[in-house]
């Protein structure tokens, strides 16, 4: 039962938090590309896919960081950083995980099947980007964002123009919040070496921050104009913006982390648009 419980640890089940960031941005997308609510054959696919996905992008996190672990406060007592674990029971959980995500692409069309396994590739770098760039955020936002057109294809078997529009504004999302997650680690990365926009950007990644959420709040009036949703969707648009001045003050008294969990309202907001404007 303990090492059960270390699995979990392992997966992040006490930590949805990355499940949401992850779901949210794939049911923007199958909500629009349906143009309403999906089967719930499809739907539970994607919810299924997405929890698999993200587990399995933790523990790859975990092999590749497990001695970097070790050397930061909030990681530390991770199973692997502890010990508690061995990478071969990790490597064996992981393999478990990509079968299930594997299988569950093959229920899909075969345009959207391709699209999982590229999806899978940019999740299995994107742990060794903090070593290579101050911008591995950016690899993040492109991983988070490939459920848009994994929804598209699966629907429509095509991936059309503003189906990339809103892929590319769902980039920006996790670029904005994980640069907030990394002022959170910033005295420990500085310290071992981790390069993140936080560590480029130093006192002025709130600043940063604030760009791409005004990015962002642009973007979602442009989409409301190029899907056709109801005027009520500007009120998600309000909603946002007031969300994102709650975190710029979170960031300012110094509580960054709780300025990446918030992030989840956001998510939850912009679909709640989509689903009740279309």
């Amino acid at each position: 039962m303990q090492k059960f419980r270390l699995y979990l640890q392992l997966l992040r089940f006490h930590k949805p938090i990355g499940f949401l960031l992850l779901l949210w941005p794939t049911l923007w997308g199958l909500w629009l590309a349906h143009r309403g609510m999906p089967s719930f054959k499809l739907l539970l696919i994607f919810i299924v896919g997405t929890w698999v996905t993200r587990s399995a992008g933790c523990v790859i996190n975990d092999i590749a960081d497990q001695h970097l672990d070790q050397q930061v406060a909030r990681t530390r007592t991770r199973p692997l950083a502890s010990q508690q674990l061995s990478p071969k029971d990790a490597w064996g959980l992981l393999f478990f995980l990509a079968l299930v995500a594997f299988g569950l692409a093959l229920c899909l069309n075969q345009r959207a099947f391709y699209y999982c396994l590229a999806a899978g590739c940019i999740a299995s770098i994107y742990p060794f980007m903090k070593r290579i760039t101050f911008f591995p955020q950016l690899i993040l936002g492109f991983a988070f964002s490939m459920g848009i057109p994994i929804a598209y294809a699966a629907t429509r078997n095509e991936v059309p123009l503003h189906a990339w529009y809103l892929f590319f504004l769902s980039l920006l999302w996790p670029l904005m919040y994980d640069s907030a997650y990394a002022m959170a680690d910033y005295p420990d990365d500085i310290k071992i070496g981790i390069k993140s926009t936080a560590t480029f950007f130093h006192t002025h990644t709130p600043q940063f921050i604030a760009i791409l959420q005004c990015l962002i709040v642009l973007g979602l009036i442009i989409l409301q104009v190029l899907e056709k949703l109801s005027p009520s969707f500007f009120i998600s648009v309000v909603i946002v913006g007031l969300l994102f001045l709650y975190q710029q003050w979170l960031l300012k008294t110094q509580q960054p982390f709780r300025a990446f969990l918030n992030n989840q309202w956001v998510g939850f907001v912009i679909w709640s648009g989509i689903v009740l404007c279309l």
